[in-house]
């Protein structure tokens, strides 16, 4: 009997092993299936996309608000560093808007009249050294003519000045430079307005910013809030100490020194090489040391070489003894922690990260220090830094040979 078709259909689809695949489902297209995008895959592309933009724009307005960032975190500091001062004009019910104000204009009425004292002294040791720049010169001609048996005059000297190239040159760019100068000082003007209006808020201010700091914060993290907030005033406080203390040391030894030797505004010159070293990070040192080097050099010029080694020599005085033993009084860290941290404050935001980075580092310190648990130390001799000598083999024989 011969097959029929469906038997033989039947046969085809049998497999070797004896059983029948399941036939797929009428219609069904797996090529098409395969090519066909998933449901999930444009969202995710929206999504991604959408991220990458929000990123990209919050970056480039981070970049944009850097300035007022660093601004704010300047006045920040400075609001800590009158808060005691501010809370203590408080406490005798004056209104702390008032007694802000007054904190600011006594700062201000110092910080004008020594401006005004020192530049009236500068203006006249400019003047004075003008006026003997004559005598100056004659004394270089002469020296110079007899070491070198040069035959050199004054007046040749002059001319070859004003007609050189160098100086027609140098004109030219001090004269495109006024315009660069004016735009940077009044940039530096608008800045220190900036940061004096953010500091004011924030010291006057400084209990309804506490309040609604809190006030989003449940009750538990509101008294670490507070308790860091008062860690950071402490810290703040006792770095401006110290460095008013090192300050008044630094002026004091130079005017020793300015004095014996004669040079004049001895006390003016003490107190500008105290302030703008300590207050002025990475460049003040040089900064305060020029200047008495400057006047010094119109009294007798081995007077400011004798002012530069002085100014060397104590710079590393202070640098490797007195302030990292102020500093780590006074802020309570390590000295080797202030110094990376000022290093590290320079890197991260300049001079300004150098001037703020050692009392954020020491309120940081603070505040974590009550939340790391600590042990009793086991009174073992290496903790104290002293080894524990073991004997070795050779010397265990040698003690039981001689019965040691």
């Amino acid at each position: 009997m011969a097959p029929t078709d469906e038997t033989a259909q039947v046969h085809q689809q049998t497999s070797p092993f004896g059983t029948t695949p399941p036939a797929p489902p009428p219609g069904s297209d797996a090529a098409g299936q395969g090519a066909r995008m998933p449901r999930w895959l444009p969202r995710a592309m929206v999504l991604a996309l959408t991220l990458i933009a929000v990123f990209q724009l919050g970056s480039w307005a981070f970049h944009q608000l850097i300035g007022l960032l660093i601004n704010i975190l300047i006045a920040f500091f400075l609001a800590l560093a009158i808060e005691p001062a501010v809370s203590w004009m408080a406490s005798y019910n004056m209104r702390r808007g008032m007694a802000t104000f007054l904190v600011f204009f006594g700062l201000l009425i110092v910080t004008a009249g020594f401006v005004a004292l020192l530049g009236s002294m500068l203006a006249g040791q400019i003047i004075k050294m003008i006026e003997g720049f004559p005598e100056y010169l004659d004394s270089v001609i002469n020296w110079i003519n007899s070491t070198f048996h040069t035959d050199l005059r004054r007046v040749d000297v002059q001319d070859s000045l004003v007609h050189s190239d160098w100086l027609r040159k140098y004109v030219q760019n001090s004269a495109t430079g006024v315009l660069d100068v004016s735009a940077q000082v009044l940039g530096g003007l608008f800045k220190l307005l900036t940061i004096t209006l953010f500091s004011f808020y924030f010291a006057a201010d400084g209990p309804r910013l506490r309040r609604a700091l809190c006030s989003v914060l449940p009750p538990a993290r509101q008294a670490e809030v507070l308790r860091a907030w008062e860690i950071a005033v402490d810290k703040t406080g006792g770095y401006l100490y110290s460095r008013g203390l090192m300050a008044l040391i630094s002026g004091i030894a130079h005017y020793i020194l300015l004095e014996s030797l004669g040079v004049p505004y001895a006390p003016v010159l003490a107190v500008w090489v105290g302030l703008v070293s300590q207050f002025i990070p990475t460049i003040g040192t040089y900064l305060a040391g020029a200047l008495p080097m400057l006047i010094a050099f119109t009294v007798d010029p081995w007077y400011a070489l004798w002012v530069l080694v002085f100014v060397v020599i104590y710079q590393q005085f202070e640098n490797y003894v007195l302030q990292p033993k102020l500093t780590s009084k006074t802020v309570d860290i390590h000295p080797a922690v202030a110094f990376g941290s000022v290093i590290a404050g320079t890197a991260l935001l300049g001079a300004v990260g150098a001037l703020i980075a050692i009392p954020a580092v020491a309120t940081l310190q603070a505040f974590l220090g009550a939340y790391v648990k600590r042990y009793d130390v086991t009174d073992d001799p290496r903790v104290h830094g002293r080894r524990i000598r073991r004997p070795t083999p050779f010397r265990a024989r040698l003690r039981g040979l001689f019965g040691g």
